[in-house]
């Protein structure tokens, strides 16, 4: 009896926890929405300043990078900038093409540590009343009485060893 009231204990909070995907999912996609923006802008300046003088991207990068200790910070800087805009678009261009489901398969595209926990922060947990929540909370159900079948079940193995010794 214990067993089954703690498998279906599993199973609850692994519905109520894995049905919460969808809209964290997307949550961290407006986030990163809003961050590819910023990055977009502070590219695209740099792109026109470069312009300006008559100088590509990668040009006024290197043109930078010969200055002074200021200008050579400034230059690895502003690569990290272009390089994390360029993933982070990337990551942005293939969850907005994604459904709930499919931004499950692709998870790792969830990955930017600052925007996950950005959006977590924010996150206010719901009980999700559409298609997709109810399945993320059916896969999570059984998901969390396999997990809590498997521990009991590893519980009982000393046990059931002693019992088959003997008899």
């Amino acid at each position: 009896m214990l067993g089954r009231a703690l498998m279906l204990a599993g199973g609850l909070a692994g519905a109520a926890g894995l049905s919460q995907f969808p809209e964290f999912s997307q949550q961290y996609v407006q986030r990163l929405g809003g961050a590819v923006d910023e990055l977009r802008r502070f590219v695209a300046e740099f792109d026109a300043d470069a312009a300006e003088i008559g100088l590509t991207r990668n040009a006024a990068l290197a043109d930078l990078g010969q200055g002074g200790a200021m200008g050579v910070q400034r230059a690895e800087t502003m690569a990290g900038v272009i390089v994390r805009f360029e993933h982070l678009s990337a990551d942005l261009a293939a969850l907005r093409r994604a459904g709930p489901f499919t931004r499950a398969y692709r998870a790792r595209s969830l990955g930017d540590g600052e925007i996950a926990s950005a959006a977590w922060a924010e996150f206010k947990p719901a009980l999700p009343l559409n298609f997709e929540g109810g399945v993320f909370a059916g896969a999570g159900f059984l998901g969390g009485l396999g997990i809590m079948a498997a521990a009991l079940a590893l519980l009982k193995l000393p046990f059931r060893r002693r019992r088959a010794r003997s008899a």
